[in-house]
């Protein structure tokens, strides 16, 4: 808890974590929609599938463009510039009147998470950098701290307004006036200058980033598969068809992201970030053997175990990435976050296949085999390159 304390006893630290958690409003209020959106331009699943399509697209797009925008607008300005892009973004698709017109503006909402995502991730390298602290565990904390206030306030206020353009409005304007307040505190921060080694000795920063960007793409895979699956699995599997009861799984999986990521930094700090990926893929292990066990109270402890483990290791890859030598922390950042996010993409649809072709008893194997795969490449593949900061 003591990076979490950092961040309320100095404005810095709290304003950049503030965007992370923006992030994630923007996402969040945007999914509650989604149904709204399919309704109101009379769209089948298939559809839907595509538009949001567009918006991973345009978040891919970001990952060979946004080191070109950093180095020219700073990496503080980057950061304050693409939330509120971000945010005025989201009142794009719900004013769509066409199919082709929700492509479009969904490719440009896409665009914006891209960029907001890496430059916030870089800019808290940088700052971590600079003032040997640790905070990236705890902004990602913010990011599902986003997720639980736009879940929550959404729940609360659907049926309040006849369109939910107004809706989305109030929030864009919220997230436009806080970071307003805040941005000045990181605005003038710079991406740090690399001065690259000969040649020959690129490929030393490359395959670390390419370990770095396996493990991104086996977690975030991860997290993706169990945020769509595991209410289905609780249904299919153990046949508890209480929608409520059937997403307990998925709930105790969120809290348990949400409170890890507090402790984050402070395990980083004093056991280094190799041992946090090592433990933190062990204990989701063990969550998935529980999982893989026919008793539902097992299954819930384990998918609460799961992002329990998978809470301390997407932040501890950000963090060494953007500490790869020869290479900038914006560079170094998008190309792990990009590869997560792919993934993230791709799971639940390769854990879909997996289903249709045996069973999620099958999926949820190969899921156990991945983490164990990422377990192997944490013992023998990146000795070195995650250290303890001295």
């Amino acid at each position: 808890m003591k990076s979490l304390q950092l961040l309320f006893q100095n404005r810095l630290y709290f304003s950049i974590a503030w965007v992370f958690a923006c992030l994630n409003i923007v996402e969040g209020t945007w999914v509650l929609y989604i149904p709204y959106v399919k309704r109101h331009l009379n769209l089948d699943n298939g559809e839907i599938g595509v538009a949001l399509f567009f918006i991973a697209l345009g978040t891919l797009t970001m990952i060979p463009l946004a080191p070109k925008i950093t180095s020219v607008l700073g990496l503080g300005k980057t950061t304050f510039l693409s939330i509120c892009f971000l945010s005025i973004t989201l009142l794009f698709p719900i004013l769509s009147s066409s199919y082709v017109l929700l492509c479009i503006t969904g490719y440009i909402m896409g665009l914006g998470i891209g960029i907001t995502d890496i430059a916030m991730n870089a800019l808290v390298s940088e700052v971590e950098k600079r003032d040997n602290v640790f905070f990236m565990s705890v902004s990602h904390g913010f990011f599902s701290l986003g997720g639980v206030i736009s879940g929550g306030i959404g729940f609360l206020i659907f049926d309040f307004f006849d369109l939910p353009i107004y809706h989305i409005a109030i929030a864009t304007t919220i997230i436009l006036i806080t970071n307003f307040f805040l941005f000045k505190s990181y605005w003038k921060i710079q991406s740090s200058t690399v001065k690259r080694e000969a040649i020959k000795l690129k490929w030393s920063a490359v395959k670390p980033l390419l370990i770095l960007a396996l493990l991104a793409f086996i977690i975030m895979g991860n997290e993706g598969a169990i945020a769509h699956w595991s209410k289905l699995f609780l249904q299919d599997i153990r046949h508890v068809m209480d929608d409520g009861l059937s997403s307990l799984g998925f709930i105790l999986f969120s809290i348990a992201m949400t409170i890890g990521r507090f402790f984050g930094d402070g395990l980083s700090e004093k056991h280094g970030s190799r041992k946090v990926v090592l433990y933190g893929s062990a204990i989701s292990a063990i969550g998935y053997v529980c999982v893989l066990i026919p008793n539902f109270y097992l299954n819930i402890a384990g998918f609460g175990l799961a992002g329990l483990g998978f809470s301390v290791i997407i932040p501890e890859l950000f963090r060494t990435a953007g500490n790869v030598k020869n290479v900038s922390s914006v560079e170094g950042i998008s190309i792990v976050s990009g590869s997560g996010f792919l993934a993230f993409l791709l799971g639940p649809a390769i854990l879909g296949f997996l289903a249709d072709t045996g069973s999620l008893i099958r999926s949820f194997s190969v899921l156990l085999g991945s983490i164990i795969v990422a377990i192997f490449i944490v013992l023998f593949l990146i000795k070195g390159l995650m250290s303890k900061r001295e």
